[in-house]
């Protein structure tokens, strides 16, 4: 099994430390902003779907109480 990444369009391995891909010729050098960018999102991401489920539990739950309130005469 090799350790060299593979080159995202082509697959062909790579070194890690590789910024052009020897087979393909594409740039496959991730900047450091696009990784922070991306750690970024994937926080906001897991936050929107905590807020989502806790969203939907509020909901069930006054769906709940609307369900069993006595009606009034």
């Amino acid at each position: 099994m090799s350790a060299e990444p593979g080159c995202p369009y082509c697959a062909q391995p790579n070194a890690p430390q590789a910024l052009v891909c020897r087979s393909c010729s594409r740039d496959i050098a991730i900047p450091a902003s696009l990784i922070a960018e991306r750690d970024d999102l994937i926080r906001k991401r897991a936050r929107a779907r905590e807020e989502l489920v806790n969203a939907k539990a509020e909901l069930d739950l006054l769906r709940g109480r609307l369900r069993f309130r006595p009606r009034q005469k």
